[in-house]
C-alpha cells in the first residue's frame, strides 16, 4: 500500500504538463544522439548540464534521465538499418540486426528492440521502484566508514568490469582520484594543487572535464572515420513479429531483463556491459546457436532488453545510497549538486515529489520512446545522410558555449579543448575514459568520508574493520581483486582486448 502511495505522488508530478514536456524532450534528445555518431548520452549530459540551471529540478532530472535510456532507444535504430552503432550499448546489435535488415526484416528487427527495451525499461522501473525504500533505510545505517568502504567497492567493481586492460583500467582510475584531489582542501581550507592559477582553487569543472574526454575527444576520432554505408530505409516494412519470432523472443527478452536488471545495478557496470553479458548468454542458451551474426532474432531481443533495464537500474545507488554506478550517473550527481541536492537516502524524505516523480516519468518515457521511436526512423536516417564535417562544427560551438556558460569564463573552454586532446590520447591508446570520470567524482567524496572516520575514530584504522557493514564491504571489494587475478579470468579479458 504503502508503494501505492508513492507511485501515486510520482505520477502526480510527473504527469504535470511541464514534467511531460521535459521528458518528452529528453527522450526525443536522446534517440537524436542515440542516432548520431560523436555524441552519447555522456556528452550529451555533459552539455545540457549548464541549461539545467534554469530549470526545476524535478524537470531537469526527468530530462537528463530521458535522454540516459532514450540513447539506448536510438542506438538501435542506426545499429539495425545502417550497420553503426550510434551508442556503444548497441554495438551488439549490429551484429545480427543488421544482417536481418538485409533480409528484408528490418521492421521486424526494430519492432523487436522497441517492444523488448519497453518490457525491459518496464520491469527495471518497477524494480527500482520496489527497492527504493527498503535500500533507503538501510542507507541510514552507514557512517563515514561504511561509505568510504561502499565507494572503495564501486571504484574496484568499476575496473573489474570496465572493458580493455585492467592495467590501464586501474590507472585511469587513479588518474581521476588524483585529479579530485585539485582545489581547496575540505579541513584545512587550504588550496592544494593549484599552481597559484586562482581558477584551480575550486578544482576542475565537472561539466569541461566530461566535454573533452567524451564531446571533443568523440568528434575528433569520428572526423578520421570515412565510410560509406548502406542504409535500408527502403525496406522498412511488416513491423509486426510473426508467431515463430514472439516464441524465440520472448524468452530472451525475459533473460536479457533480469541479466541488464542485475548489472546495472554493479559498480562500472551498465548498459553496455549488460548488451555484451546477454548476447553471450543467448548464444549459449540458444537452440540455433548456428544462427547468430546471421540474423537470429534472439540476437536483438536479448541486448536490447539488457541494456534498457540496466539504464533504469543503474539509477537504484545513486538515489538510494548517493553512489553513481557509472560515469553517466556521476553526470547525474553533478546535476544534483546545481540545484543543491545532496543525492542519497534522504532525497526520498526531504524531497518525495522529486524521487518519486523521477521514477514515474521513466514508465511515461519509456512510453513514449516505442510511440515516436518507429514514425520517426525515416528522419533519423536522413540526419545521418548529412556529412559529418557539417554536423562537427555547430556541436562543438555548442559545446564550447555548454561549458562557458557554467562559470562565466574562458578557463573553462581551454580545460575541455586539454582534455579533448588528452581524451584522445586516450582513444588511440585504447583506455577507457569512463573509470577516470568516476574516479574523479568519487575521490573526493571517499576523502571526506576517510578523513571524518579518522576524525570520529581518532586516528584508529581498525574502525574500518570493526564495524560489520564495513567489513562486509571490504571483504566483497578483496573477494572481485582476487576474482580477477586469477590466471583464468585474466587470460579471457586480455582475449576479449585483442579481439577489441
Amino acid at each position: 500500500m504503502e508503494l501505492l502511495n508513492h507511485l501515486a505522488l510520482g505520477f502526480s508530478t510527473a504527469l504535470s504538463l511541464q514534467n511531460l514536456a521535459y521528458a518528452l524532450l529528453g527522450c526525443v534528445l536522446g534517440t537524436l544522439i542515440g542516432v548520431l555518431p560523436g555524441l552519447g548520452p555522456l556528452a550529451t549530459i555533459a552539455m545540457l548540464l549548464p541549461i539545467t540551471y534554469t530549470l526545476p529540478p524535478v524537470a531537469a532530472l526527468i530530462m537528463l534521465a530521458g535522454i540516459y535510456y532514450g540513447a539506448q532507444y536510438g542506438g538501435s535504430t542506426t545499429a539495425i538499418l545502417v550497420n553503426l552503432p550510434g551508442e556503444s550499448s548497441s554495438v551488439v546489435t549490429t551484429l545480427d540486426g543488421y544482417q536481418m535488415a538485409r533480409k528484408g526484416r528490418a521492421g521486424v528487427a526494430l519492432a523487436t528492440a522497441g517492444l523488448g527495451s519497453f518490457f525491459a525499461g518496464s520491469v527495471a522501473t518497477l524494480i527500482l521502484a520496489a527497492f527504493a525504500t527498503p535500500l533507503s533505510e538501510l542507507a541510514f545505517k552507514f557512517g563515514p566508514a561504511e561509505y568510504f568502504s561502499l565507494m572503495v567497492l564501486g571504484l574496484i567493481g568499476a575496473v573489474v568490469l570496465a572493458s580493455g586492460s585492467l592495467v590501464k583500467a586501474v590507472a585511469m582510475i587513479v588518474l581521476g582520484l588524483l585529479i579530485g584531489l585539485i582545489g581547496t582542501d575540505v579541513n584545512s581550507g587550504v588550496a592544494r594543487f593549484s599552481f597559484d592559477v586562482p581558477e584551480l582553487t575550486d578544482g576542475i569543472n565537472i561539466t569541461g572535464l566530461a566535454m573533452g574526454l567524451f564531446g571533443f575527444a568523440e568528434i575528433i576520432v569520428n572526423l578520421e572515420q570515412r565510410e560509406a554505408r548502406e542504409t535500408f530505409t527502403d525496406r522498412v516494412t511488416n513491423l509486426f513479429p510473426t508467431k515463430e519470432d514472439f516464441k524465440r523472443m520472448i524468452p530472451a527478452v525475459l533473460r536479457g531483463t533480469a541479466l541488464g536488471s542485475a548489472l546495472g545495478v554493479l559498480p562500472g557496470g551498465g548498459a553496455s556491459l549488460s548488451s555484451f553479458a546477454a548476447y553471450s548468454l543467448e548464444k549459449k542458451t540458444s537452440k540455433h546457436p548456428h544462427e547468430f551474426g546471421k540474423g537470429a532474432i534472439e540476437g536483438v531481443a536479448g541486448p536490447e532488453s539488457a541494456n534498457n533495464a540496466a539504464a533504469q537500474t543503474s539509477f537504484i545507488p545513486l538515489l538510494t545510497l548517493g553512489i553513481p554506478s557509472n560515469a553517466v550517473m556521476a553526470l547525474m550527481v553533478g546535476a544534483m549538486t546545481i540545484h543543491n541536492i545532496q543525492p542519497g537516502p534522504q532525497v526520498m524524505t526531504s524531497n518525495p515529489s522529486l524521487f518519486w516523480g523521477l521514477i514515474a516519468s521513466m514508465w511515461i518515457g519509456n512510453l513514449t520512446l516505442v510511440i515516436l521511436n518507429l514514425p520517426l526512423i525515416g528522419i533519423w536516417v536522413k540526419l545521418l545522410k548529412v556529412p559529418y564535417r557539417f554536423l562537427y562544427p555547430a556541436i562543438l560551438t555548442f559545446c564550447c558555449i555548454g561549458v562557458y556558460s557554467v562559470n562565466n569564463t574562458v578557463f573553462d573552454v581551454f580545460v575541455a579543448a586539454a582534455c579533448g586532446m588528452i581524451g584522445y590520447i586516450f582513444m588511440k591508446l585504447r583506455c577507457e575514459p569512463a573509470p577516470l570520470l568516476l574516479g574523479f567524482v568519487l575521490g573526493p567524496m571517499m576523502e571526506e568520508n576517510f578523513r571524518r572516520t579518522l576524525l570520529l575514530s581518532r586516528g584508529d584504522f581498525h574502525v574500518f574493520i570493526e564495524r560489520p557493514l564495513s567489513l562486509g564491504l571490504l571483504v566483497a571489494a578483496a573477494a572481485l581483486v582476487a576474482v580477477v587475478a586469477l590466471p583464468s579470468v585474466k587470460a579471457k579479458r586480455e582475449e576479449a582486448f585483442q579481439e577489441e
